[in-house]
């Protein structure tokens, strides 16, 4: 039996004349087409590219709320225990929570509620006013006031705080320049 037989092509490499070539023998016998099929799809890429819209920062409004406590005096476990355990119980119930964090420090505590994307903030508010109120007797008798929330979004949050000193600026001439150097760097 014979091998097939093989032969060379302008590059030296050997090529099977039995099976055709396969997929690339268009492009091999054809080399400034692929050039420019392949210059073609990278400047297609590349104007689809500029075309994509993009923004800064996605506009996403987080359903979330915070509630905040005070016990003048009382520890963080106390306040941990005391406050935010009973509150926390009552939140747990309510429909649409994905993310409960809560905070205790010497005479408050912070509990934030995230919700899902779907959930309305004003329904939510209601649902957390409802678990306040229903918590109210789990809490200590000498709270002076009903814990209270309100609604934030952590997309507002400021994403740089700067603090300036001077020695020889007073501050409120420091203020006034940064106020005209801040307004002057972002009308351009």
């Amino acid at each position: 039996m014979n091998p097939p037989s093989q032969s060379y092509g302008a590059a030296g490499s050997a090529s099977n004349s039995s099976d055709g070539g396969g997929i690339s023998a268009p492009f091999i016998r054809r080399p400034i087409a692929t050039v420019l099929l392949t210059a073609a799809i990278a400047l297609a890429g590349i104007v689809a590219f500029l075309q994509l819209p993009t923004a800064p920062l996605p506009q996403v409004d987080f359903p979330t709320i915070n509630v905040s406590a005070n016990l003048p005096g009382a520890s963080p476990d106390i306040m941990a225990s005391a406050v935010a355990a009973p509150l926390e119980r009552q939140f747990a119930h309510i429909a649409g929570l994905s993310e409960m964090t809560s905070a205790s420090y010497l005479g408050s505590t912070s509990i934030t509620l995230q919700f899902d994307l779907n959930r309305n903030i004003d329904g939510a508010a209601r649902d957390v006013q409802a678990a306040i109120n229903a918590a109210r007797a789990n809490l200590p008798s000498n709270l002076p006031q009903n814990p209270t929330y309100r609604k934030v979004n952590p997309a507002d949050a400021p994403i740089m705080i700067v603090a300036l000193t001077s020695d020889i600026q007073p501050g409120a001439a420091l203020r006034c320049g940064i106020h005209h150097h801040a307004a002057a760097a972002a009308s351009d």
